[in-house]
């Protein structure tokens, strides 16, 4: 069992049990709480009313935050000719074909988004055993696989995070930093949550917002009002 810090203890201390905040709150109770020597992350989580397991029922997208992640992210695009070139020109980090997959498979990993274009997919799919644990492999559906490299590119400096739902139907994702106003993190949990809500399959039952926490890397999870956060959203 993992042991639990005294900070953790201390801050865990000052959420009251059995109560849900809004989303308001919650976020500048988070920021509070944020005590590290490096500015915390502050992550949503959603527990949805889906079954993963069923192809259908797995949510999985992308979303670009208004107000950013405040992470630096280095970019790396695996792509030929002019779209080298292209990629270059957007702003990403590292640039190449087989060259970078050689050296992907040798064990070099600094970076933190792979962008590829389609002719280039046969190639990177031989490094599905090692991006693929990672969360790092290219993905259409993520908009990761692409011949538009310029707008990707742009997108993830911007602030651009994806998501995907986990088995027990939670799905995670950064929504800024503890040092950001709390003004700043709500919209960006606005737009988390509304693109969360318009990706609803059609086939999920019940409740589909089951439950939100809002956390920093070092703090506890505290619980939002799900009946706030249904009025924060410009979604129907």
């Amino acid at each position: 069992m993992a042991r639990v810090s005294k900070r953790y203890k201390n801050a865990a201390s000052k959420i009251e049990k059995q109560k849900s905040y809004s989303m308001e709150d919650a976020i500048h109770l988070s920021k509070s709480l944020a005590s590290a020597k490096f500015d915390e992350t502050v992550e949503m989580a959603i527990r949805l009313g889906v079954k993963p397991q069923q192809a259908e029922q797995m949510i999985r997208g992308s979303v670009v935050l208004p107000k950013g992640t405040g992470k630096k992210v280095r970019i790396l695009v695996v792509a030929r000719g002019e779209k080298e070139k292209e990629a270059l020109e957007a702003g990403a980090d590292f640039v190449g074909a087989e060259n970078m997959i050689e050296k992907i498979s040798g064990g070099w990993m600094e970076f933190d988004r792979v962008v590829a274009t389609p002719d280039m997919m046969g190639a990177v799919g031989k490094l599905g055993k090692i991006l693929g644990p990672r969360g790092l492999m290219p993905n259409p559906k993520s908009g990761t696989v692409t011949f538009d490299l310029t707008r990707v590119i742009k997108e993830i400096k911007a602030g651009k995070v994806e998501f995907k739902t986990e088995k027990a139907g939670i799905v995670h994702a950064p929504i800024g930093k503890a040092s950001f106003r709390t003004e700043d993190l709500i919209e960006n949990a606005r737009v988390f949550l509304e693109t969360i809500v318009r990706l609803k399959p059609a086939s999920a039952k019940g409740h589909y917002l089951r439950s939100i926490t809002v956390s920093t890397t070092m703090g506890p999870g505290i619980p939002v009002d799900n009946v706030q956060v249904s009025n924060l959203m410009n979604v129907t």
